[in-house]
């Protein structure tokens, strides 16, 4: 007889168990959320964030502090273009004739060597793209990244930290160098950009996406 409950009690304790694992899939298949699978609104939340990319250079820090901040206002994913060879204090000593980034920037052909992963753009339709100003021009890394990467499809915004001169041609430049995707005009920022001042640019910039949209 106690064999026989002890069977009896398998039995159920499966049926039991197999009921919970079909009601689970069952609610699955009705359009109830399972669990631990994130939400409708949470995915597009997630698809709208990864939307944006914020690419930058920055060899002192300056243009960093500024992509972090279109960054945080955007909600999109921020990327570093990090050289092969690091920039020394004397490498871009502008006084200097022989130091590296003046000979860089006097060759319209040189293309410094980017180091870490390549920078993949796959799932984003907007772009920003930031440097410093180096001789009134991009610095000629930027021309690698911009021949290494197919912008097509993706709304490309430059923008870039000077202590006086203006973003120039240089978002004109690596347009031409990209040779596909919509560049809109760029944006000049000094090293104290506020917040706000980044915000109120991105916020004028608004009407402009809808119509490359």
């Amino acid at each position: 007889m106690i064999r026989i409950l002890t069977v009896i009690s398998v039995l159920l304790l499966f049926a039991l168990t197999v009921c919970g694992c079909n009601g689970k899939a069952e609610t699955a298949k009705t359009g109830g959320p399972a669990q631990n699978e994130p939400s409708a609104a949470g995915a597009d939340a997630s698809k709208q964030e990864k939307d944006v990319l914020v690419v930058y250079f920055s060899a002192t820090g300056t243009t960093k502090g500024v992509a972090e901040k279109i960054a945080k206002i955007t909600g999109g994913d921020l990327r570093e273009i990090k050289p092969a060879k690091e920039y020394t204090g004397g490498d871009l000593d502008w006084n200097d004739p022989q130091s590296r980034s003046t000979k860089e920037q006097n060759d319209p052909s040189a293309r410094p060597e980017i180091g870490g992963e390549p920078v993949s753009l796959d799932g984003y339709s907007v772009v920003y793209v930031g440097y410093p100003i180096w001789w009134g021009q991009e610095p000629r890394i930027m021309d690698t990244f911009a021949e290494s990467c197919r912008f097509d499809g993706v709304t490309v915004i430059p923008f870039c930290t000077s202590g006086s001169s203006g973003i120039g041609k240089s978002g004109k430049n690596l347009a031409k160098t990209a040779g596909s995707g919509n560049w809109l005009d760029g944006k000049r920022f000094g090293a104290g950009a506020s917040e706000q001042e980044i915000r109120s640019w991105i916020d004028g910039l608004q009407q402009k996406l809808q119509k490359a949209e």
